[in-house]
Formats: structure tokens, C-alpha cells, sequence
């Protein structure tokens, strides 16, 4: 979503934290909100041993001894700086992602949630994800990260087949992923699995073996992705023999229906979960709420009674941490204009397979719904969208043309008709 988003001037980005924070506060804008939404941390890790292929995140391999020590204060500074802006707000999940976020140290992570701990008002029961590769290296530490106080662990597994990590240019092999699966389970009593499927040469029995072998330790929940391949990457310049579109769709169809015989059910576009297991920073995004991003590279959203914000850090770590270590992380401050927040809504909301109430439209941006009448018969003349009045919910077919579907909510000029 962040790709789409408009760029809007709203304040110079060299102002103070503090005379941001009170232009925020008091300009007058195009909407009006009854309450703020719920709000989540992102705190991004930017660097890794070796760049994925197919990778299009904010990465970049690690030249030598990663400075553990100046990113952490360079976080500590950005946090500081914003805090003005969500002064008196709960944050409900926290989300440490990468790049590899387990290749900080086990005192550089405690070091990290006590900074967090003691600046923001962090729910109690808050979720605590960081994201983890299942090298030895990292997989020997979970016990540490949950001992510092994180609850929740996303392990990127990918694949159990050797070639196909080969492929993927994954630095772990199926024994190591397999392990560190074992310490997972036996770790935390959360904990998710990033699969991917229709990788270069699979057959439909090898995406279905990989499954399987997940499925073998009781992940309580599981991200299932086709590979996309993605601009500016590696596979787009040198694109990967991948199975065809029919093949895909048979692959999917079958990962779908092992799942739900296993009691993982589908509730978001590519996420799946046991009883009570949805992952609730995720949900946030996904229902619009706000999160504050800190560190290389890292978004924010945040809402104020008159208008929505969006925040953007330098992308490459150099610049980030120069730019922190002098109170001004921030690289770009926009507004997102009353017409661009229908799309931007749904982008997130059309995901959820139960979609959400259609009062949380006025609620989270502070319009009618009225403003997308045209849009929303439209979808659902074309059965894509559920002929509901009380919830937003894409159909068995919304979902199969998940962006078609979106695409409609396009502002006027760009909307297909």
C-alpha cells in the first residue's frame, strides 16, 4: 500500500518534533475522525547476511560487523523525535522486521524493548513479534528473544526441499529450517511460518511435501505466498523458470484445502490460523489502524482528528543513522488526500476474507461511505463484492480478482468503470 500513496507537502521534514507535532494537532483538514484507531510499532532491521532474489524489501547484506550498537541509538533517537505526535496513545503490537531483525545480539534486543518499553505506553498483553531466519546462528537465540520479551516468532522458512531454497537463494538448508521449526514450537506458544509456493520448478506433490512437513510441527499460524516476482530484483532481471499460471492455480487450490483439514483457516488473503492465533499487528494494518514505523526505510501512518499521515526514513542505513544521530530521521512527510483514502482503505480492508463492518469506513477515515456509492455497486454488479449492508467483504470470486476488485476504488480519474 505504501507504494501507491500520494505525496502530498504537509510540513517541511527540518522542523522540530515539537512544532510538527503541534501543526498536526491543530491544522484543520479534509476529514473528521470521532476517535483515533488502534496503533502499532514497526521497528525495521535493515540489514542481512546475503540479498534473496526475489527480495523487494529494504535489505541490504551486511559488509563486516553490523553496528549493533549506533542503530540502536539511532532508534532510540527516532522514537524520541515522534513521540509528540502519538504522546498519550496505547501501542497494542509491536513488529521487529528486516532485512534479519534475529541477527541483533540478545542484549541488543532486551536493549531495544526497554528502550520501547520506557518511551511508549505499551499494552500489558501486547503482541511482540520479531521476524527470524532459521539459520543455526539465529534459531540458537529464540530462547533469548523470548526471554527478552518477545511472544511471537515469524519464521521465514519458505521451503523444505533443498533445491528449491538453493533457488530462492536461501542461506539455510531443509535440516536447519526443520530444527529451527523444532525450537520454535518447543519455544514459543506463537509463532507463524512464511511458506512459499510456485516456486522455480516445483510440482504440485513437492508444494504439497512442503506443506506437509510444516504442518508436522503445529504452526498456530502459517503465510502462504505464491512468488511474485517483483520489480528491481534479482528475478526480474534474470526471471526463474516458475510454473505456469494453470499449475499455480492447481497448487493453490490443493495448499487450501490441506489447511483447512488442519484446522488453519483462511482469514486474510494469504494468512492462515489456529483458534485465537490471527496476528493481530496485521490485523491493524489490514483494518486500517495506525502504526508508527522507526528505523532505515520504515512507513508510518497516523491519524490526527482532521487528517492522516504518512512518514517515510532514509532507506539506506548510512543515511538513516547520520540523519538519526542528528534529531532529523525523517525524509519525507505527506498528507493522504481525502480522495486517495477510499483506495487506501480497501486495499487493507478487501484482504480479510470476513472483510469488515461497513461502519469502519466513517471510523477510520472520517467520510461517509456514501462518497464510494458509485464504486460499490459496481463491484457488486460484477460479483465481487458481497451484497451486504452491513460488512465490507469481498466474494469467493472478489478474492480470486482480489485487485480488479480494489482497482475499483481508485480515485474518479483512475478507477476502471
Amino acid at each position: 500500500m505504501d507504494k501507491i500513496r500520494p505525496v502530498i507537502p504537509l510540513v517541511p521534514v527540518h522542523v522540530s518534533p515539537a512544532d510538527r507535532a503541534a501543526r498536526a494537532f491543530l491544522a484543520t483538514g479534509e476529514i473528521s475522525l470521532s476517535a483515533l484507531p488502534p496503533l502499532s510499532l514497526y521497528v525495521h532491521f535493515p540489514w542481512c547476511v546475503k540479498k534473496c532474489p526475489y527480495c523487494d524489501f529494504n535489505s541490504h547484506e551486511a559488509q563486516g560487523a553490523i553496528p549493533e550498537h549506533e542503530y540502536l541509538d539511532a532508534l532510540n533517537a527516532d522514537l524520541e523525535a515522534v513521540l509528540p505526535l502519538i504522546w498519550g496513545r496505547r501501542v497494542h503490537t509491536v513488529f521487529i522486521g528486516g532485512g534479519t531483525p534475529s541477527l541483533l545480539s540478545a542484549a541488543g534486543l532486551e536493549r531495544l524493548l526497554a528502550d520501547v518499553r520506557a518511551r511508549v505506553n505499551l499494552e500489558a498483553d501486547a503482541e511482540i513479534t520479531l521476524e527470524a531466519n532459521p539459520g543455526t546462528v539465529e534459531a540458537k537465540r529464540f530462547r533469548t528473544y523470548r526471554d527478552a520479551g518477545v511472544n511471537r516468532l515469524s519464521l521465514g522458512v519458505q521451503s523444505l526441499n533443498d533445491r528449491h531454497l538453493r533457488a530462492l537463494g536461501r542461506i539455510h538448508d531443509a535440516t536447519e529450517a526443520r530444527a529451527a521449526l523444532a525450537i520454535a514450537a518447543s519455544t514459543f506458544e506463537n509463532f507463524n511460518v512464511d511458506l512459499m509456493y510456485a516456486l522455480p520448478g516445483q510440482t504440485l506433490e513437492e508444494a504439497e511435501a512442503d506443506l506437509r512437513g510444516v504442518l508436522g510441527f503445529s504452526p498456530p499460524h502459517l503465510s502462504l505466498y505464491h512468488l511474485t516476482i517483483e520489480p528491481n530484483t534479482v528475478f526480474a532481471k534474470f526471471p526463474p523458470g516458475i510454473p505456469d499460471d494453470e499449475l499455480a492455480l492447481d497448487m493453490q487450490e490443493r495448499l487450501l484445502a490441506i489447511l483447512a483439514g488442519e484446522g488453519l483457516m483462511r482469514y486474510e488473503i494469504s494468512a492462515f490460523a489456529r483458534h485465537k492465533r490471527k496476528a493481530r499487528h496485521n490485523l491493524n494494518y489490514w483494518h486500517f489502524g495506525d502504526y508508527l514505523g522507526i528505523g532505515a526505510g520504515a512507513h508510518s501512518k497516523i491519524s490526527f482528528a482532521h487528517r492522516i499521515v504518512r512518514q517515510t526514513r532514509p532507506r539506506q542505513p548510512k543515511t538513516y543513522l547520520e540523519r538519526a544521530a542528528v534529531g532529523a530521521s525523517l525524509f519525507d512527510e505527506t498528507e493522504v488526500s481525502s480522495g486517495q483514502l477510499p483506495f487506501e482503505f480497501f486495499l487493507n480492508a478487501l484482504r480479510l476474507v470476513e472483510g469488515v463492518p461497513s461502519s469502519q469506513f466513517s471510523e477510520r477515515l472520517g467520510l461517509p461511505l456514501s462518497v464510494v456509492a458509485d464504486a460499490l455497486q459496481r463491484a457488486r454488479q460484477k460479483g465481487l463484492l458481497a451484497n451486504d449492508p452491513l460488512r465490507l467483504r469481498a466474494t469467493a470470486l472478489g478474492l480470486d480478482f482480489l485487485n480488479d476488485l480494489q482497482a475499483l476504488f481508485l480515485p474518479s480519474d483512475d478507477a476502471p468503470q
